[in-house]
């Protein structure tokens, strides 16, 4: 009888492997992998008994594109006991289409020194370029602007001797001249700033697939319960430039309208001097309105824009043990920048907690922001119990891990963020006001330990030294720091920089 039970749950036992193998979808190189959603999705709506213990989309070696992004819904939610799996094998690759080339017209290499900035007048005086670069049609100006660059589409260029006065299309002409915060600096020799640089190039005029993979459920219906996983997303342009040009405030985010206040001051912030509306930049993948997502092991390279945004809406999601590299954004972002219709300076209270409970671990990122220079290896605005632990960070031109967002020190509901045990280096390769760990605004509860951040990079052009190990900047409070390192010893208090923080950080 013992005999017959022990047979009975053998064949129990054989049943059930055999009906999760069923709940298995193989997409063959050639094949869509969309298809393979709706067969997952019609499953999940008929109750099929292929979804007991989960349904894995597995994808065969071969390269994907996708001329419109893989969209998951809602309704491709998994659960607890059943999730939802997309695994790819080893070459499996979701792309787009390459990058956008540049030539850099003049100077060959490097950069040149701006000779004048005049916001009034909406021109930049630059030395006068040789005579082919003059007659090239569809010129871009790019110039630094200490923790950002601006992208200008040329309108005209006016040659009076050795000098130039340049002119610039809309909308980035009224964003570059109407908003104070950056500009380029041009030195007054009373300072130790030096001026500004600029290139001129052009680049490739055509429009390519930006986004690779959006998950999006709404406010009442979240996307739950999947995990991506052995993918390898290449290849997504960055179209906004050549239609926009490209002005930010900060982190890569761009100005959508903005201007410096006439008289100083607002009812939250009595020194405010200035306004600012801004937009997410484009992304090759993007999370919303989701939980329980996870971005495992997956390989993220030669993308135009931002790699992975875990936007808003988000709780319990992972992104762990994934690989970035050549990124023209941000690698990862995170929560919300408070972005248009709102206006970035306010105290918002209600924008934390849209993003919380998010792991960013053991992540590798290498040469993120390659296009933006002012986009940052890690990036996280508005967001509560964010851990970000174990990661490497090396060669991004602004700063490296960057959490919290607002510049004010209301309660804004972002607490218990922890940056810990990462590893950050050859950041501010470009632009400076910048950190190996850069943060903003009251985070009660957070701390900042066990990290190495080696000195920040000699950048070419910057126009002052402010880089530093870890950036306390604008009202940073509530953090504990301790047990850092930077080259071999312990971080002092001299490889912090410090901007108005609060009472409340504790250095240890």
């Amino acid at each position: 009888m013992k005999n017959n039970k022990r047979i009975l749950t053998c064949v129990f036992l054989l049943l059930l492997a055999a009906g999760g193998r069923c709940g298995e979808i193989t997409v063959h190189n050639g094949e869509s992998i969309a298809d393979a959603l709706r067969q997952a999705r019609e499953w999940r709506r008929t109750g099929d008994a292929r979804c007991q213990g989960g349904i894995t989309i597995r994808i065969e070696p071969g390269r994907y594109y996708m001329a419109e992004p893989l969209l998951l819904r809602p309704e491709d939610s998994g659960s607890e006991s059943s999730p939802l799996t997309i695994v790819g094998e080893d070459g499996a690759v979701v792309c787009g289409d390459p990058v956008q080339k540049h030539t850099q017209l003049w100077p060959l290499e490097g950069m040149m020194v701006l000779k004048a900035f005049d916001a009034a007048g909406r021109t930049i005086t630059i030395p006068t370029p040789p005579k082919n670069v003059l007659q090239t049609k569809n010129l871009e100006m790019v110039v630094h602007q200490r923790w950002a660059i601006a992208i200008l589409r040329v309108k005209a260029m006016a040659v009076n001797g050795d000098q130039t006065v340049v002119t610039f299309l809309e909308p980035e002409s009224r964003l570059e001249f109407e908003h104070p915060w950056p500009q380029p600096v041009i030195a007054d020799g009373q300072t130790a700033d030096k001026s500004s640089s600029f290139l001129l190039r052009t680049t490739e005029r055509r429009d390519g697939v930006e986004r690779l993979l959006t998950i999006s459920g709404t406010d009442g219906s979240p996307v739950h319960h999947v995990t991506i996983s052995g993918i390898t997303f290449e290849d997504a342009c960055w179209n906004r430039p050549q239609h926009l040009g490209h002005v930010t405030l900060q982190g890569g985010f761009p100005l959508v309208d903005a201007y410096k206040l006439q008289q100083e001051g607002l009812p939250w912030d009595s020194g405010l001097e200035n306004q600012a509306w801004i937009e997410r930049p484009a992304s090759a993948v993007s999370v919303s309105n989701a939980h329980h997502v996870s971005i495992v092991d997956c390989t993220f390279r030669n993308l135009g824009c931002t790699a992975l945004d875990f936007a808003s809406d988000i709780h319990d999601c992972q992104i762990v043990r994934n690989s970035f590299s050549c990124i023209g954004g941000t690698a990862i972002l995170a929560g919300s920048f408070a972005e248009s219709p709102m206006e970035v300076h306010r105290p918002y209270r209600h924008l934390a907690s849209r993003c919380s409970r998010l792991t960013i671990s053991e992540n590798i990122i290498d040469r993120a922001a390659t296009e933006d220079w002012g986009a940052v290896g890690i990036g996280c605005g508005y967001v509560s119990h964010v851990d970000i632990s174990g990661n490497t960070v090396s060669n991004v031109n602004y700063s490296g891990i960057c959490v919290g967002w607002g510049w004010t020190p209301a309660d804004t509901g972002m607490h218990g963020n922890k940056i810990r045990g990462n590893c950050v280096s050859g950041y501010a390769c470009q632009l400076y006001d910048a950190g190996g760990i850069y943060t903003l605004s009251n985070q009660p509860g957070s701390e900042i330990t066990g990290n190495t951040v080696s000195a920040p990079t000699a950048a070419p052009y910057a126009t002052n030294n402010r880089a530093f190990c870890i950036y306390l900047d604008a009202r940073t409070d509530g953090f504990t720091i301790a047990d850092n390192h930077t080259d071999g010893r312990p971080l002092t208090k001299d490889d912090i920089g410090f901007n108005r923080p609060g009472p409340e950080v504790i250095i240890k």
